[in-house]
């Protein structure tokens, strides 16, 4: 269930060419959170919301156009390896997107990815918990592998901070 905040400028990608990236970001969000692009239950789920900001550089307006990226995904949907791919796949996707209109620079795109606590990714008028989307997603089985996931994610990070308090006597 990814959602996606696109900061595009306005006339900075010709409309057939964002349109055609607002597809293809679609399927890199739902690839790199494990989904299979294909799955239109995922689909139907997975919005892009454009803003057309106004963009400053050291306090003048920019003389090529910035993006920044904002993907939201439910609390154990990215790992290091996902957040890497994901942002690196975005950032090539707005690149290819200008169509040469501009010098190819990765310094012009910028990608976040957060993930939503758990207890606190609301729609449809509740809140969904991990085990809730994955369910949603890939139906009632997958409910079970999800919390063992947040499960074990949790786990991990529980067990590494409690490393470093063991070798940092001072946070004690």
């Amino acid at each position: 269930m990814p959602m996606l905040d696109a900061f595009i400028p306005e006339g900075a990608l010709k409309p057939e060419a964002e349109e055609r990236l607002m597809a293809r970001l679609t399927d890199l969000l739902l690839k790199h959170e494990g989904v299979d692009p294909r799955n239109e239950r995922a689909r139907s789920i997975a919005w892009v919301f454009v803003h057309r900001p106004q963009i400053f550089v050291a306090g003048s307006t920019a003389s090529v156009p910035r993006y920044r990226f904002v993907a939201s995904v439910p609390e154990g949907q990215y790992d290091a390896e996902r957040r890497s791919a994901v942002v690196a796949a975005i950032t090539e996707a707005v690149l290819d997107a200008e169509e040469g209109a501009y010098e190819r620079s990765a310094d012009r795109v910028w990608v976040f990815t957060n993930e939503v606590p758990d207890g606190t990714w609301g729609g449809r008028g509740r809140i969904f918990h991990l085990p809730d989307v994955a369910a949603l997603v890939h139906g009632e089985p997958a409910r079970v592998m999800a919390a063992e996931r947040l499960a074990q994610r949790r786990h991990a990070e529980a067990n590494a901070i409690l490393a470093e308090a063991a070798r940092d006597p001072s946070s004690k």
